[in-house]
């Protein structure tokens, strides 16, 4: 049986996350209580149609009981069963904005406590279930598209057992990614912004590329980078780690930070089944996508 726990804060984008597991076979339940799931999992272990089954469950702070959510999933991690938690979270102004639009009510919000401030506190209540995450997501940068699109290539394509590999660039201005487990700073790196005919253009394009590969202290960063990798993530492998985040940082998370995130990508992509790349600074032209950069609950 597998089970994915499924959290995060309001506007996180929780019900995507869901119907994306929806659409690929499993048999979904939002607001689920904590007190119930080992209830869940006895159930369904019985049952001959379920044993199999692939299940995921919605747990936030709509629920009573979140401080025994360690010692409730100890015991059904001792079941025969493959569990994961996945936590989403993004950057509170983003997630005040999100929550705005959708006119709901925000469940910690009372007579004291406005929506800026319920969002703040959630991530307090919910902290016993983001320090157990499996795989943490910041959904600041996603449209709902592009996170049902990450959550088919990180969690439903992965096969049991196998390391799942992020490389996501982004740029410091914007903020380091909540997600990310590594972080690399590229910023002592050539910069091809002061080049004025690489200015507008991206690490994914042949002209910056050429220009980068040249740079002796790039190609030194990136073999440095690599020989860490290859010597640490084993260590995590072995600590049963599912997945990995690993950000690469410049200062606009144009250049620098993506030709090195797609490198690495290749590099690493000979040795992991599952390796993926994205680009979180990227403007949403130069990534081909016109889909506004909102997720849901």
């Amino acid at each position: 049986m597998k089970l994915i726990v499924i959290s995060g804060r309001s506007g996180s984008g929780k019900s995507t996350v869901l119907n994306a597991l929806e659409d690929a076979g499993y048999n979904c339940i939002d607001n689920f209580p904590v007190i119930l799931l080992q209830s869940l999992v006895n159930n369904s272990l019985r049952d001959p149609l379920q044993r199999n089954a692939n299940m995921a469950v919605c747990i936030d702070a709509r629920s009573r009981d979140l401080e025994r959510f360690p010692e409730i999933l100890l015991s059904v991690d001792r079941m025969d069963v493959d569990c994961e938690v996945i936590y989403l979270d993004a950057l509170s102004p983003t997630l005040v904005k999100r929550f705005s639009e959708t006119r709901r009510r925000h469940p910690l919000t009372d007579a004291n406590t406005d929506l800026r401030q319920a969002i703040d506190a959630e991530a307090e209540v919910l902290e016993s279930i983001a320090d157990l995450a499996d795989l943490t997501i910041d959904s600041t940068q996603l449209s709902s598209q592009e996170l049902g699109s990450l959550v088919s290539q990180r969690v439903v394509a992965r096969r049991s057992g196998d390391l799942n590999l992020l490389f996501r660039s982004f740029g410091f201005k914007f903020g380091v990614p909540v997600d990310a487990d590594l972080v690399f700073d590229l910023r002592c790196l050539p910069n091809p912004f002061w080049e004025a005919p690489l200015r507008q253009l991206s690490g994914q394009d042949g002209a910056v590329q050429e220009f980068l590969s040249q740079q002796p202290l790039v190609t030194e960063m990136i073999d440095d980078i690599t020989h860490y990798l290859q010597r640490w993530i084993p260590r995590f492998e072995a600590n049963a780690r599912m997945y990995m985040t690993i950000a690469l940082g410049c200062t606009g998370g144009q250049h620098r930070s993506v030709y090195v995130a797609e490198q690495l990508t290749e590099r690493f992509s000979q040795s992991y089944q599952n390796v993926l790349v994205r680009h979180g600074s990227l403007t949403r032209a130069q990534r081909n996508i016109t889909t506004p950069p909102v997720a849901s609950d």
